[in-house]
């Protein structure tokens, strides 16, 4: 069965970074679109980066470009989402999904992605 599972959230200090992680279960993740989300509370699902399974190139979010990078290991059957220059705008739970059924040009449209990791909180905090 498909399952995604998140890890690597935690607590860090403005300016800190973190890398979060998504292991793939029950099917080969660099062939589908990933995408990694978030939310915060009291707001809505927010799309921040997507791999491309036909080549491997990557979308951001304008409130992330420059700082978070999104990335796989084959071997691993693992997304990554590497987070520097993190903020206190960024602290939210952070969620992966695949799009196997929604296709394969990159897009941060939640609703092209139709399985979804329990996420993994993120909170940016002096």
């Amino acid at each position: 069965q498909v399952q995604l599972v998140e890890s690597g959230g935690g607590l860090v200090q403005p300016g800190g970074s973190l890398r979060l992680s998504c292991a793939a279960s029950g099917f080969t993740l660099d062939a589908y679109l990933i995408g990694w989300f978030r939310q915060a509370p009291g707001k809505g699902r927010e799309g921040v980066a997507c791999i491309s399974p036909s080549d491997g190139s990557t979308y951001y979010a304008d409130s992330v470009k420059g700082r978070f990078t999104i990335s796989r290991d084959t071997a691993k059957n693992t997304v990554y989402l590497q987070m520097n220059s993190l903020k206190p705008e960024d602290t939210a739970f952070y969620y992966c999904a695949t799009a196997i059924e929604g296709g394969w040009y990159l897009s941060l449209d939640a609703q092209l992605y139709d399985h979804w990791g329990q996420g993994t909180q993120v909170t940016v905090s002096s």
